[in-house]
This record gives structure tokens, C-alpha cells and sequence, in this order.
């Protein structure tokens, strides 16, 4: 087995009080594809930026080759033979495919760019990718796929060692990211040491040769691909043993009822893959499945927040378009986002007004609710949900994580919906109101209303939901209900185990 190329070891980095590296670490050798993995918050993305010269570590060591190496910029990190490719392709495009993969590193002459040289070399590194294109022709002319090879071209262009990508297969199909493969394969044969971060598992275990797991910041283990079962890398990652949990508090299986809302062949060209769902009056369904599995997507679909280009919906059996979250709410439908910063509350304004927000937008800007109306329905909802707050017209911000996230769900019972998509409602918030809330959803239940309820919590999505949908790599893998419904149970589908 050879040495390492890069070794980063004890890398500690700290963002005020919030330590995201805890003694990290990485090891990387010339001629493989290793996969950095770990769910949302594992410290992936900080180690990738002290590895690039984003960020100095506040303590720990970057080995290259046997040299200690300190970079304090990407320019730097460059130099020293390491390059990234980002998620978000960065080309800029209106410059030609040549400027782009010779950015910032022009041949000149007496100050003057080698235009001739500048394609040469260009078409060299496309070539290289086994790429044919006219070098000449604008970036942002050509696919997304395409982009992804020319960031790929560029980041090579500065004969680099250790090539870094960070989902790089996000928008791409699956004919796109077998031929991103094949590419990486070749790259590897050639030496090249190469970083995978992605969330698609089949993918890890396509194309990785070992893999490396973060948790929370810490290493947790480093592992050669064949000999780690999907089952133990998902434990490793979520930091739970699932083996055999069958008992504890569940769901009982709805009866079958009639679906409120259906989804079939529901999907979009790079977000999701074609799905059918189902969500009865009276049930809670689940969505469960790892981070980058589809499960927001999917849920922003039926909402009208992202318009699908394949399938259908249909409100009690009958079509229903759905391009836009004002027509979602038109056929009875609520969303609850798992960004309830970003996307939920408006900090400043009172609980009131919070409150009121999605009824007032339904109305319109010229029928204004009346005031008494929204004190008595604020204060319904206050009471049936058990919203601590000094006052109603206390800025919403001052409240806790739980107490916000009522507000949320109050905001959306106040349309009246017969479809609740709840996305994460219980993240980032106490133990007690976890559990209230599971409580409120599971009343919501015995009134008639359909709900999802998309959870990366097992036992969560076991004890609320009736009947489960699991999702791996944006594709529905599969359905569990009634006594199936266990987070071992879910944990094998999500491992694709039978």
C-alpha cells in the first residue's frame, strides 16, 4: 500500500463559540478516488476550505508529499498542485471556454495575451477529458454537463496533484455522471489523487476507492469502499447502531382511505427523479432518507416552489396544475420549510403578525383582515398549541426555536389546509417541544388532514408516521407500513439491504 500523498491531521477550526473541525482528519493517496462523507453539519465543507486555503485550521498539520504545507488562499493551494471544482460551477459566461480554462493565467507576451497559445493549451486540457469542443465558443453557450468537464479542464490546467470535488454530480443526469466517472477513473489511472464529496451513496459505491467519515466535526473512521457495507456507513455517519430495533412507541397503520393528494411520475431534469406518492385524508406519511436524498425537493414540488417538467398532481382525483405556492394554497395545500430562519419567520415582526402571514397573502393586499378577527384567531392558536409568549405582538425572534416553530405550524393550520408538507419541524429545537410537536402532527391526524412529514430523524418518523416513503439518490426506493415502519427497518431500505 503506498504512503500518502496528503495527510491533514488534528486540524481543529473554530467559528466563535461553534468548534466545526475537532482534531479532523484526512488521508489521501496518488491514484485513488476517496469520498469524504458525513451528514449536514460533519465539518466536510470546513475541512475542504482549510485543505484549499479558505481557512487557516487553528491547530493540526497539511502534509504533501512529506512537506508541511500552510496555504492562505486557494491561489496558494493551487501552486502547491492542489484544485477544487465547487458545487456551483464557477466559469464566467461570456468568456470563451479557452479564457475560462486559462483565467488569471494567460500566456503574454510584452503584457499581451498569446491568444493562439491561450487555445493550444485549452484545447489540450479538453482533450486531456476526452472532451471535443470548440474552445472558442462562449461557456455559458454549453450544457451543465459540459461546464462541470470545463471546471474540471480548468482546475487541471495548473497540473494539479490532488483534485477536489464538491458535488459534483448535483445537476447532472445519469448518462451525465457515468461519463463524469469515466473520466475520473482515467484521472485516477493517470495518478491523479482525487476527493469525492457527495450525498449519493450508489455513487460512493461506484466509484470510490476508500472513504472517510466525519461526524460533528471529529473523524470517525477511515474505511476501504468494498469491505464497508452501506448499513455500516450510514450508522457511521448518523452515529447510531440500528441493529434489530423493533420496539418502543409507533404509529398505528392508517385504514385505507381515499388520497387527498397524488404525485405520479412526479419529477424534474436534475432536482428529482420521477415519483409516485400518495397521502390520504387522516395519514401521516414520511419521507425519510439520507441528506441530498430528495426529500425537500420533492416536497418544494408539490408546493409549486420548483415547477416539475414530468408527471402529474391531482387534489381528490382531479388534475390539479401546480406552479406556484399561491396555487398550491388555492387546492388546499400548506408548507412548513426546514429553513425556518431563512424561509419561515420574518424576525422582526410580532407573533401576530407571523401568524397571519400565509391567510393575509391568500386574501390579498385589498382585503385586509380585520384586527379583531386576528386577535381572536392569534389567540385560538396560542391556546391550542401552547405557544409560550409574553405577548402576541412580541417580536417573533424573541421566542425559542420550539416556540417559533409553532408559530410556523399555526401559520399554516390558519389557511384551513386539507395537504400539511412539514419539513423538518422539529430541527434545531429542545427535546420537550420535539415532542409537542410530534404530538400537535399526530392530533392533526384525527382531524382528516393529510400530512408528510419528512424527518432524518428514524425514531421520529417511526413513532409519527403510518406509513413511510424512503428515498435514496433523488429515486423512490421503496414503501414500509403498519409493523414495518421501525427505524432498523427504514435504515435497510435506505441501505438499499432486503
Amino acid at each position: 500500500m503506498s504512503e500518502p500523498l496528503l495527510r491533514l491531521e488534528g486540524i481543529v477550526k473554530t467559528f466563535g463559540s461553534v468548534k466545526a473541525l475537532d482534531r479532523a482528519q484526512l488521508s489521501l493517496r496518488a491514484g485513488e478516488i476517496h469520498a469524504l462523507m458525513g451528514e449536514n453539519g460533519a465539518g466536510k465543507s470546513t475541512l475542504i476550505k482549510v485543505l484549499t486555503g479558505v481557512h487557516a485550521p487553528d491547530a493540526g498539520t497539511l502534509v504533501l508529499d512529506g512537506t508541511p504545507i500552510a496555504p492562505r488562499s486557494p491561489r496558494e493551494a493551487e501552486q502547491a498542485g492542489i484544485s477544487t471544482v465547487y458545487q456551483e460551477v464557477n466559469l464566467i459566461p461570456t468568456l470563451s471556454i479557452a479564457d475560462n480554462i486559462s483565467l488569471g493565467r494567460q500566456p503574454t507576451r510584452f503584457g499581451w495575451i498569446r491568444t493562439g497559445a491561450l487555445r493550444q493549451r485549452a484545447q489540450a486540457a479538453v482533450a486531456r477529458l476526452g472532451l471535443a469542443v470548440d474552445v472558442t465558443r462562449a461557456a455559458g453557450s454549453c450544457s451543465l454537463a459540459i461546464q462541470q468537464m470545463i471546471a474540471i479542464a480548468r482546475a487541471l490546467d495548473i497540473r494539479a496533484r490532488v483534485l477536489v470535488l464538491d458535488e459534483p454530480t448535483s445537476s447532472l443526469d445519469e448518462r451525465e455522471v457515468a461519463a463524469l466517472f469515466e473520466l475520473l477513473r482515467r484521472l485516477r489511472a493517470e495518478g491523479l489523487a482525487i476527493v469525492l464529496v457527495t450525498h449519493f451513496l450508489e455513487q460512493v459505491y461506484a466509484v470510490s476507492d476508500r472513504i472517510t467519515v466525519l461526524r460533528n466535526g471529529a473523524f470517525v473512521g477511515e474505511y476501504a469502499t468494498p469491505e464497508l457495507p452501506r448499513r455500516k456507513l450510514i450508522e457511521a455517519m448518523l452515529g447510531r447502531d440500528f441493529t434489530d430495533e423493533g420496539g418502543g412507541e409507533r404509529a398505528p397503520a392508517a385504514a385505507a382511505a381515499r388520497p387527498v393528494l397524488a404525485a405520479r411520475g412526479l419529477g424534474r431534469r436534475g432536482l428529482l427523479s420521477p415519483i409516485d406518492l400518495e397521502l390520504p385524508e387522516g395519514e401521516i406519511v414520511g419521507l425519510a432518507g439520507l441528506l441530498g436524498a430528495g426529500r425537500t425537493e420533492l416536497a418544494r414540488l408539490l408546493f409549486g416552489l420548483e415547477v416539475a417538467d414530468s408527471g402529474a398532481i391531482a387534489v381528490d382525483g382531479h388534475a390539479a396544475a401546480i406552479r406556484s405556492p399561491r396555487e398550491a394554497m388555492a387546492r388546499g395545500l400548506a408548507f412548513c420549510s426546514e429553513d425556518r430562519r431563512a424561509e419561515g419567520i420574518l424576525p422582526h415582526l410580532s407573533v401576530r403578525e407571523n401568524l397571519i402571514l400565509a391567510l393575509q397573502a391568500g386574501r390579498g393586499p385589498l382585503r385586509l383582515l380585520p384586527r379583531r378577527e386576528q386577535d381572536a384567531l392569534v389567540e385560538h392558536y396560542i391556546r391550542a398549541l401552547g405557544i409560550r409568549t409574553p405577548s402576541p405582538e412580541a417580536p417573533i425572534h424573541t421566542l425559542s426555536g420550539g416556540n417559533q416553530q409553532k408559530v410556523l405550524l399555526a401559520r399554516a393550520l390558519a389557511t384551513q389546509p386539507r395537504v400539511l408538507l412539514l419539513d423538518e419541524p422539529t430541527r434545531g429545537i429542545d427535546v420537550g417541544a420535539k415532542l409537542e410537536i410530534e404530538k400537535l402532527v399526530r392530533s392533526l391526524r384525527e382531524r382528516g388532514l393529510a400530512v408528510l412529514f419528512i424527518s432524518s430523524d428514524l425514531d421520529e418518523i417511526a413513532r409519527t408516521c403510518g406509513r413511510v416513503a424512503v428515498l435514496r439518490d433523488r429515486k423512490k426506493v421503496g414503501e414500509l407500513a403498519g409493523g414495518d415502519v421501525r427505524p432498523d427497518m427504514i435504515l435497510s431500505a435506505i441501505a438499499h439491504e432486503s
